[in-house]
C-alpha cells in the first residue's frame, strides 16, 4: 500500500506553486471552451479546488508573515 502522507510545504517554492496553479487554471479555462458534459463538470470542479488552493496558499503566506 502506498504511503499517502502529505509532505510539508516548502515555503521557498511558494511563488512557483502559485504560478503553476494559475497556469493550470488558465489552461482549464481554455479547455472548457470545447468541453461538455462530464468533462466540463470535472474541469469546473478542478478549478474550484485550485481556487481553494490559492486561497490556502495566501493564508499560509500571511500566517508566516505574522
Amino acid at each position: 500500500m502506498p504511503n499517502n502522507t502529505p509532505r510539508p510545504n516548502d515555503s521557498a517554492n511558494y511563488s512557483e506553486r502559485v504560478k503553476k496553479t494559475i497556469s493550470n487554471m488558465e489552461a482549464a479555462e481554455e479547455a472548457m471552451k470545447s468541453a461538455e458534459g462530464k468533462e466540463l463538470a470535472s474541469i469546473k470542479e478542478k478549478n474550484a479546488r485550485r481556487e481553494n488552493s490559492l486561497s490556502d496558499l495566501s493564508n499560509e503566506k500571511d500566517k508566516k508573515r505574522n
